[in-house]
């Protein structure tokens, strides 16, 4: 195995580990332009790159998502908080939309009927 291959392969597992391009290239020891090289020259490297930073992202989501659960149960209100508002409908961040409509009297039955529909969906009150 040439000495290239095996940064490719330790500059892989390190995204599986730590989903950041500078953090990884500086361990592995090469540089980003390399990286970016590696990447153009083979679009099977450039996706093993990706599924690597994906790997990792998922571990870390993983790992703040444990730590999250262990700041609720240390009962901080942020953590709390933040866990509902992602998780729980009735904390979700909420959009309201104002506007006027201009209505157009020369519409077809089908055009007045779907206008309808979309008049009913958007009224006051109304969860989409």
């Amino acid at each position: 195995m040439k000495k290239s291959d095996k940064a490719r392969e330790a500059l892989l597992e390190q995204l599986r580990k730590t989903p950041i391009l500078q953090i990884a290239c500086e361990k592995v020891g090469i540089s980003r332009v390399t990286l970016y090289r590696w990447r153009s020259e083979s679009k099977e490297f450039s996706k093993a790159v990706d599924d690597a930073m994906l790997e990792g992202r998922l571990l870390v989501n993983d790992l703040a998502e444990s730590q999250l659960i262990g700041a609720i149960k240390d009962r901080n209100i942020s953590a709390i908080l933040a866990w509902l508002k992602h998780n729980h409908p009735s904390y979700k961040t909420r959009i309201e939309i104002e506007g006027a409509l201009k209505v157009i009297e020369d519409l077809t039955p089908e055009q007045k009927e779907v206008r309808e529909k979309v008049l009913l969906m958007f009224r006051p009150g109304k969860l989409v």
